[in-house]
């Protein structure tokens, strides 16, 4: 065995022109089919990184209760909140934890008026991860200790016909179950490039909801930004050990129309890149069935001179093999330093916006991803393609008599 490794080793670089080709295709083909991993990861880490910061965190903490009403928003004032956010920031994967009022409500201008969730938040703890700071267009962002002011939308801002600095009527329900209604001013407004998202929610500073919503020095929900979205699952067991007691749920399940959206994406990318690594495999076994046929009067003398067949065929199926792992280490090597390359500049979507929700959520530049296991994965795939391709071919030509093969033209 270790003779024919020796000799298919010296064989790969026997013929280093037609090896060159081989090993350009490969590796050529590799580095596109990282860089699809690449920006198919950082586009649903955009997407659904955004998505999960714009619905509210990656995880939400309520009093026992909340969950059977959560359609609602219920005021149910959360028990202890400044002792859940502190035991929530203990855990290292939690970027943000921080104490948030929900209720509905009513906004009205002289166009009308319109139903919108109302949330009071901490602006000096919100304004670092919320997707609406950093997307003010009019205006400013929220701060503490600001009083009869809110942050809209620009599609409710439309539909109000309203800008910065102009007086609105916000309606909403109290603790009591009674409708609470104040005369507030816009300080800014923020630009999502989503306009049925931006019509839906408006904005204030917690001390002020607290104020208007009978929930004095309490809160309904403590929102848990994470590192990145998929950490949900182990994040919750460990912060339900911690706080037994209070209902501890993930935008899975008070948003499961984004989680369906994730398993859509994810079979329609996952069939998409199945599609590109048929036909990367292809371009590889076409090269491999003509390097191996133009050989077949060698095997014919090497049948002469008394190998067998399948050490004929083993010998053929190990150059496909060295083929394919020299082609696979140099296009991994290459894939990850050409994304790492993008990665410090992402790719600039500007010319997308405005063309729907889905871009809007990307952002203005796609930033690609890609993990080791998947580096890995897909070497490991190249160099069993490239192996196969070898197979038909080296059994076919193994398979003649000696006197065929050293005819073959």
């Amino acid at each position: 065995m270790a003779k024919l490794i020796t000799m298919a080793w010296r064989n790969v670089w026997r013929n280093w022109r037609r090896t060159a080709i081989a090993l350009i295709a490969i590796v050529l083909g590799l580095i596109l089919l990282l860089l699809l991993n690449g920006f198919i990861t950082g586009s649903d880490q955009a997407i659904f990184g955004n998505a999960v910061r714009l619905y509210g965190g990656n995880i939400q903490i309520h009093a026992p209760g909340y969950r059977a009403k959560a359609s609602r928003l219920p005021l149910l004032p959360l028990p202890n909140a400044d002792a859940v956010v502190e035991a929530v920031r203990s855990n290292p994967q939690v970027m943000a934890a921080t104490k948030r009022i929900n209720t509905p409500g009513l906004i009205s201008s002289r166009e009308g008026a319109f139903p919108v969730a109302i949330t009071g938040l901490e602006p000096v703890v919100e304004s670092a991860i919320s997707i609406q700071a950093e997307n003010i267009s009019a205006g400013r962002y929220l701060q503490d200790g600001d009083e009869d002011v809110i942050v809209i939308g620009r599609g409710l801002a439309d539909l109000l016909k309203v800008n910065v600095d102009d007086r609105v009527t916000l309606v909403g329900r109290r603790k009591n179950e009674t409708m609470r209604q104040r005369t507030m001013t816009i300080v800014g407004i923020y630009d999502l490039g989503m306009r049925d998202a931006e019509k839906s929610a408006v904005f204030m500073s917690l001390a002020e909801a607290q104020s208007l919503y009978n929930m004095r020095d309490s809160a309904s929900e403590v929102a848990v930004t994470l590192q990145s979205v998929g950490q949900e699952d182990t994040v919750i067991a460990e912060l339900q050990a911690l706080l037994p007691g209070y209902e501890v749920d993930s935008w899975q399940t008070l948003r499961p129309e984004i989680a369906q959206t994730i398993q859509t994406k994810a079979a329609f990318t996952s069939f998409f890149g199945f599609i590109v690594l048929l036909i990367a495999s292809i371009g590889i076994l076409n090269l491999m069935l003509m390097a191996v046929f133009e050989r077949t009067r060698e095997m014919g003398v090497l049948a002469a001179l008394g190998m067998k067949r399948r050490q004929i065929l083993t010998l053929f199926l190990l150059e496909g093999a060295f083929i394919g792992l020299v082609g696979a280490v140099l296009g991994c090597i290459l894939g990850a330093l050409v994304i790492l390359a993008l990665d410090q500049v992402g790719l600039d979507l500007s010319f997308a916006q405005g063309m729907g929700e889905i871009t809007a959520l990307m952002g203005s530049r796609l930033y690609p991803a890609v993990t080791l296991n998947q580096i890995i994965s897909r070497g490991i795939g190249v160099v069993i393609i490239a192996a196969l391709a070898a197979l038909y071919p080296a059994w076919q030509a193994a398979r003649k008599e000696p006197a065929d093969a050293l005819h073959h033209v």
